[in-house]
């Protein structure tokens, strides 16, 4: 749809959690991020990028990189994600984050122009789609029992661990509900200890294991990977598009973050990559408000599984749109992915 040319905006948020979370190797109280807005006159659009410690992308650096790029997205006046992704992406090859943001928010901005969902212009439907589980921190087993209380109802929790305890956590959460499992040491664990673990977590009723290794035991993820009882799934270890071929035969499956691939557009062919090397489809949040949380619903029909429970770990949001209900994703009646801005306070 032709327009006048597009307007940059940005907004640097602060999206305080309910509870302190903890995994194997940070904690945080406060989730710092991005909100791109894109204009064209009537409409708006919007994408998010969180900041992370561990990839080295502070709020200063996603913020100068979308700036740099700013005379190249006010100068568009037909707008195609992909293209504009293809052309930005050779701007901002060190910046995923960055353009992972502008991405989302093309994508919103293109639906809205186009009157229709972004699933919807992707020839997708949504009757029948995984449902996200809830991610319970690493904290004392009596908190994060507590913590499980506070949603007894989802169908499925992710635990994370990468502790000296990480057994008794399991067994102990396993008294209190019958809902499936899903277990992530974000690099925590050992390549025997994976093993070991994984026959006692089967009989736990867990469904998979995400990244127990460091992402650069690459010899030992093939070895785990031919002896655990349980499906790996790649996280830390998938990162781009450039990473999915590598683990075949590492992995049962991938994690897709789309702030560290580059957004929608990267993500979409990742997807298909993965699907050619018979690997299962996850994609993942990384404590997103809304805005980022509407993005990843636009993928949902594509996936084995999904982990979109970001929003959820708020404790004010400042969006809406996407809604996860029990697991349940809530579509909103609105073309785009379906955000709308509340607030950048």
């Amino acid at each position: 749809m032709t327009n006048a040319g597009l307007t940059l905006s940005l907004h640097q948020c602060e999206l305080p959690l309910k509870h302190p979370f903890t995994i194997s190797r940070s904690t945080i109280t406060t989730q710092p991020t991005v909100i791109v807005q894109l204009s064209d006159g009537t409409r708006h659009g919007f994408g998010e990028a969180t900041t992370n410690d561990y990839y080295g992308m502070t709020l200063d650096r996603i913020v100068a990189a979308v700036e740099s790029v700013r005379t190249q997205i006010e100068s568009v006046t037909n707008l195609d994600p992909v293209e504009l992704w293809e052309q930005l992406s050779r701007l901002l090859p060190e910046d995923p984050f960055a353009l992972c943001a502008i991405d989302q928010a093309a994508y919103d901005l293109w639906g809205k122009q186009n009157g229709a969902a972004v699933y919807e212009l992707w020839n997708l439907q949504t009757n029948q789609v995984p449902v996200s589980n809830f991610t319970i921190g690493i904290d004392t087993v009596e908190n994060m029992i507590a913590k499980l209380n506070e949603v007894p109802d989802w169908p499925v929790y992710k635990i994370k661990l990468g502790t000296s305890d990480d057994l008794r956590i399991i067994a102990e959460l396993r008294r209190h509900t019958e809902a499936v499992f899903r277990v992530d040491a974000n690099c925590g664990w050992g390549v025997d200890e994976t093993i070991a673990n994984a026959r006692q977590l089967q009989e736990m009723n867990v469904e998979f294991i995400e990244q127990p290794l460091p992402a650069e035991d690459v010899e030992g993820s093939f070895r785990v990977h031919e002896q655990s009882v349980l499906p790996i799934i790649a996280d830390e270890s998938c990162i781009t598009e450039a990473d999915v071929a590598g683990c075949k035969g590492r992995f049962h499956g991938i994690n897709i973050k789309l702030v560290k691939c580059g957004g929608l557009t990267p993500a979409r062919r990742m997807i298909d990559h993965a699907r050619q090397l018979e690997l299962r489809v996850m994609v993942g949040c990384m404590t997103e408000s809304t805005v980022g949380i509407s993005a990843i619903a636009q993928l949902l029909p594509l996936l084995d599984y999904v982990d979109m429970d970001g929003a959820e770990l708020l404790a004010e949001d400042i969006a809406r749109g996407v809604r996860v209900e029990r697991g349940v994703c809530q579509y909103p009646n609105l073309p785009g992915t379906g955000v709308e801005l509340l607030s950048t306070a």
